[in-house]
């Protein structure tokens, strides 16, 4: 017999940073929340992330009006919370290679700009980066740019009263009842609920299966390089303008482009690659190399420092590169809160906002019919690929 484990207002299925700010939030409202994480709290792609919280690298849109708002809340937050999150507004710089590519970068922040983002012109991208490659076209400086420590901030996030966190536990379904949720069962027991949340990050198309529902949320590869403790010699989050269009890219095969930062104790990260391999967990030494041989192109006094270690992540990927957030459009008391890809962190906030609005009948904080889970109809099969 499958015992129960005491009931909830709402059940948020992973402890990562999303599920965290939707747990935080959803406790700040009123509501009671248990926690289902099957590993640890940020064990899976929290873990693994470098903490940015961008809007440098989104076009003008809903993702974009998304990550306006959960910048705000994460200021919000580092400013209350009774933890140190390392929360770092150090600004961002795009550095364009060439003419062409700094017509386009510049083209991009004029309809940032309109949006809401600040950004500023920058002819000789030394004057911010002494360290940086002569020779630059130009960049553009995103000033609101800025940066978390993601496994800290999540961890600090579930400590909220009115959360109940339960971890080494896997939800294996639910109960229904008139189609809608009465319970949420897992392998250790069941959770009284009216609610679950879906925040399982990459493995949320298998949550949502568990469910009875469909998502196109796939994992998409991404290797990260950490060099020896140096001075703080870069500033900002700098990164090449080739990068948004990789983020935007829908191929499965494999992009990078250079994004190099410091940080307050002293390595330097490198990365960012992109690919579909399903959860190949292979470190690939070529990928490394590219990674390597990129940063150096844009700082060259890296060549000769060493990196310490690699590691890599899976970002939950959708085919429209947009995040889902919502309630289920089949199963009642089902709500999804996933899919962000690379930019969980830095949507978190927002994304958790929205969902405990929708929970307690509020007005959502923006317009969220780009994010429905139901958008998609029957998930393309190259989702699951």
């Amino acid at each position: 017999m499958v015992k129960p484990l005491g009931g909830a207002d709402v059940v948020v299925v992973g402890a990562g940073i999303v599920g965290a700010a939707v747990a935080y939030e959803c406790a700040t409202a009123g509501l009671t929340v248990a926690v289902v994480e099957r590993d640890q709290v940020s064990g899976g792609t929290t873990g693994a992330g470098e903490g940015n919280l961008l809007v440098s690298d989104k076009e003008p849109g809903p993702e974009l009006d998304l990550a306006l708002l959960s910048l705000r809340r994460w200021r919000e937050w580092a400013e209350t919370l009774d933890t140190d999150i390392e929360y770092e507004p150090k600004g961002g710089l795009v550095v364009a290679s060439t003419a062409a590519a700094l017509a386009s970068l510049t083209a991009l922040a004029e309809g940032q700009r309109a949006a809401g983002v600040e950004t500023a012109a920058v002819a000789d991208p030394r004057t911010l980066e002494p360290h940086l490659r002569d020779g630059t076209a130009g960049a553009v400086h995103y000033p609101q740019d800025s940066q978390v420590m993601p496994s800290l901030a999540a961890a600090e996030l579930l400590r909220r009263p009115g959360i109940t966190v339960h971890t080494g536990l896997t939800l294996t379904g639910l109960t229904l009842t008139g189609g809608k949720i009465t319970a949420a069962v897992t392998d250790a027991g069941t959770i009284p609920t009216g609610a679950v949340v879906n925040a399982a990050g990459t493995w949320a198309a298998e949550v949502a299966a568990r469910c009875g529902s469909e998502l196109p949320v796939a994992p998409r590869r991404g290797f990260v390089l950490v060099t020896e403790p140096l001075p703080r010699m870069i500033r900002h989050k700098v990164y090449s303008a080739d990068y948004v269009a990789n983020v935007a890219a829908g191929t499965a095969g494999l992009e990078t482009s250079p994004v190099v930062e410091g940080t307050a104790a002293g390595p330097v990260l490198i990365g960012a690659s992109r690919e579909r391999v399903g959860f190949d967990k292979t470190v690939s030494v070529p990928v490394l190399r590219r990674l390597a041989a990129q940063a150096v192109e844009l700082f060259p006094f890296l060549t000769d420092v060493q990196v310490m270690r690699a590691y890599r992540g899976f970002r939950p990927y959708t085919p429209d590169h947009l995040p889902i957030i919502g309630a289920d459009e089949t199963v009642g008391g089902l709500w999804h809160a996933c899919g962000h890809e690379g930019a969980g962190v830095g949507l978190a906030a927002a994304t958790g906002l929205l969902v405990a609005q929708g929970l307690t009948g509020g007005k959502p904080a923006l317009d969220t019919a780009a994010f429905r889970p139901g958008r998609f109809g029957r998930p393309v099969e190259e989702a699951h690929a």
